[in-house]
């Protein structure tokens, strides 16, 4: 947290006395890390307090203190803000990698602010993602004890009953790990010759390391892909992949006030982050076909319009159209009746056909009668 230096200051509080904030809670709030990961930065000597590096968390940011990371001054907090954020599979959660992999926080569009995630997705998940500038609230929503759900679709190789997979409703040992109550319901299985395919929703509340892969390996499944649907009230929703949305503050009033200080909550009810969106670019869920596809697909092709309507050899006579009462369509039924008389004093039955008055006024012209004699 960085205020403006104060000149008229002239003293310096003891530490870990005096009027402030913990610097660990500061960095949070600003955006820094949690403070789990701040204890780990003091550490490692990369805060410092009106230039003097911090060997302890055991310290109050006063106000007019300048606090710095790797050098860098750190900003006044913002009211808390969240975003919604949908991973794609290859992107570490991170925001700088050792293996020089690609990071989520390389891929976020520029003009957001620095961001820290609500837990994680491994390198192969994808998913709903939550980002936040508040550290205190990433980490009380990551905490079991806050009991947040999550909720993930999960397509895995092997054979399972949903017997079997209701024993994770009581929790399981793995490898020395003990991992809390799962609900998992058995969605959709296909059978192959050497497995079954399998779609698995699986809802938890603790989220520990690659937990969903391990517990379903200990039941026997190889899991092949993840998706996270849902942490909590927020959904991933028809976001595509590589989409980032605000959640507007009016929301992260009515679903986190409790996991925020009162003077951290947002005001207002628009997002500050408007997503520029390709015009005309339609948005579904993810695994939902593309609606272009569909379309196509539906459509019948030219061979198949073709063979609807009855092929002929060439050099059979084509059966003529057949014309229902009075020119309707065949299948319509006869038509009501009408009046008897179609113009002055011409009753319906007299009225000469088109072809016979055509024939009828060639006999007058040539002077002929109807035998063709003078």
């Amino acid at each position: 947290m960085i205020m403006i230096h104060d000149p008229q200051r002239t003293h310096e509080s003891p530490e870990g006395q005096g009027e402030g904030e913990r610097v660990a809670k500061a960095l949070a709030r600003a955006g820094v890390a949690s403070r789990r990961d701040v204890e780990r930065l003091i550490e490692a000597g990369r805060v410092a307090i009106n230039g003097r590096t911090l060997t302890t968390p055991a310290v109050k940011v006063a106000p007019g203190d300048i606090l710095t990371v790797d050098g860098e001054v750190v900003n006044e907090p913002e009211p808390a803000r969240l975003f919604r954020y949908h991973k794609p599979v290859g992107l570490v959660t991170t925001h700088k990698d050792p293996m020089g992999r690609p990071t989520v926080f390389e891929h976020l569009p520029p003009e957001l602010p620095r961001l820290i995630s609500v837990g994680r997705l491994d390198l192969n998940s994808e998913g709903l993602l939550l980002l936040t500038n508040d550290g205190e609230l990433a980490r009380a929503l990551e905490m079991p004890s806050a009991e947040i759900s999550r909720r993930y679709r999960v397509r895995a190789h092997g054979r399972i009953t949903q017997d079997r997979l209701d024993i994770l409703k009581d929790g399981v040992t793995v490898e020395g790990v003990r991992y809390g109550a799962i609900d998992a319901k058995l969605d959709k299985a296909k059978d192959g010759p050497s497995g079954a395919n399998l779609w698995i929703t699986v809802t938890l509340a603790e989220g520990k390391n690659r937990e969903i892969r391990r517990v379903l390996e200990y039941l026997g499944l190889q899991v092949n892909r993840l998706i996270r649907l849902s942490y909590g009230p927020f959904a991933l929703g028809t976001l595509r992949e590589g989409e980032v949305e605000e959640v507007g503050p009016r929301v992260i009033r009515e679903q986190l006030a409790a996991h925020i200080e009162p003077e951290n909550l947002p005001k207002g009810d628009r997002p500050q982050y408007m997503p520029k969106r390709r015009p005309g670019a339609a948005r579904r869920a993810p695994g939902e076909p593309d609606p272009g596809l569909v379309a196509a697909a539906q459509e019948p092709s030219p061979t198949a319009r073709s063979k609807d309507k009855p092929e002929y050899k060439s050099g059979w006579a084509k059966p003529k159209k057949k014309v229902g009462h009075a020119g309707k369509p065949p299948g319509k039924g006869p038509s009501k009746p009408g009046p008897a008389v179609i113009g002055p004093g011409k009753p319906r039955g007299d009225r000469p056909r088109p072809a016979a008055a055509a024939a009828e006024r060639s006999r007058a012209e040539t002077g002929l009668n109807a035998r063709g004699n003078p």
